[in-house]
């Protein structure tokens, strides 16, 4: 668009401060360096990220800030030498922009680089009509929509969780939180071929993980004892993979009771505090501990492939839509848990 004067601006949704959006104009970005590419945002899928930052309880966060970090957008133009990319290509963006220099960037863990910074968090993000990003965090697909590019991040957390647990066939797999990254985790163990078992205390999203998911097992913490639940369900002997998803210390904390002997306990939510647990229970049952952060290239071209095969089905994520000019009067609705979204997706 243009202003008055004829000089070009774009469109922008700004969070000024927690609890307040701003709908501004503001210059397009400049043209690609090499390397890079400018990219059309068509897609911005709305994530627990972007709901903490806006309740102002998201960690390593300041204002006021872009949001936007799962990206279904199509390429405008190129840089000099980039090859993987070129104009009118749709792509998911990997929004996590690494150093490449760091001792975990050289070690192939570029998804908890040193000096990591990432759309939408740490710097501004995908909200707005156009930016710049590196070409080579881009994953094109050419029959991918834009709702399923936007999606691709979000599933790689899952998928990245999964790997990490190195998840067996056949093997119980209890997901703590069924909010849009456990869903994601339980799409992906249930594509390793595991006994998924989601732990909610909300129904209709446990409903959700047995009817649309397909999910085997469900149990509502609210309405009974958790362990007893898993030794029901698992012939005594408990789950031997445990993801916790919600960023909640109480449940982190008691996600330690549920591993049988041996198991593994993946953290993928995020807590901004300590969690403690009983240290000579953790190493009687000699449990491992993993932490689980973001995805890696790997993971984004995985899922594309997967999401063309349709071993993953995207379509019932998507449960609220809006224009990116109607952010500021929907979002609000999207924090609350009594609206029953999903997964919210921004039309720019």
């Amino acid at each position: 668009m243009c202003a008055s004067g004829g000089n070009p601006v774009m469109t922008t949704i700004r969070l000024e401060e927690p609890g307040r959006f701003a709908l501004i104009e503001s210059e397009p970005p400049p043209r690609p360096q090499p390397g890079e590419a400018l990219v059309r945002v068509r897609r911005v899928g709305v994530c627990g990220t972007d709901l903490h930052a806006f309740a102002g309880n998201q960690p390593f966060f300041t204002y006021p800030r872009i949001l936007g970090h799962e990206l279904g957008v199509e390429v405008l133009a190129v840089g000099a030498g980039v090859a993987n990319v070129k104009p009118g290509d749709r792509c998911s963006v990997e929004p996590y922009l690494d150093c490449q220099k760091c001792i975990a960037c050289r070690r192939g863990k570029p998804n908890c680089c040193a000096n990591l910074r990432v759309l939408g968090v740490h710097i501004d993000g995908g909200m707005r009509e156009q930016l710049v990003v590196p070409a080579r965090k881009l994953h094109p697909s050419a029959t991918l929509s834009l709702d399923q590019l936007a999606l691709v991040e979000t599933l790689g957390i899952g998928c990245h969780a999964v790997e990490r647990a190195g998840l067996e066939p056949g093997e119980f797999a209890l997901v703590i939180g069924a909010g849009p990254i456990g869903l994601a985790v339980m799409q992906f163990a249930l594509e390793k071929g595991a006994q998924v078992i989601a732990l909610d205390v909300n129904a209709a999203r446990l409903e959700f993980c047995r009817s649309r998911l397909g999910v085997p097992h469900g149990i509502n913490g609210a309405a009974e004892a958790p362990l007893d639940a898993l030794r029901r369900i698992t012939g005594g002997n408990l789950p031997t993979s445990v993801f916790d998803a919600t960023g909640s210390r109480d449940s982190m904390e008691g996600a330690f009771n549920f591993p049988a002997p041996g198991g593994r306990l993946v953290f993928v939510g995020l807590l901004q505090g300590d969690v403690t647990f009983n240290d000579p229970d953790f190493h009687r049952r000699e449990l491992t501990l993993i932490g689980s952060r973001n995805a890696l290239s790997a993971d984004f071209t995985r899922i594309i492939g997967l999401i063309e095969a349709r071993r993953i089905d995207t379509t019932p994520w998507i449960t609220h839509r809006a224009p990116l000019a109607r952010v500021s009067d929907d979002f609000p609705a999207w924090v609350r848990p009594g609206t029953g979204v999903i997964k919210a997706m921004i039309e720019a």
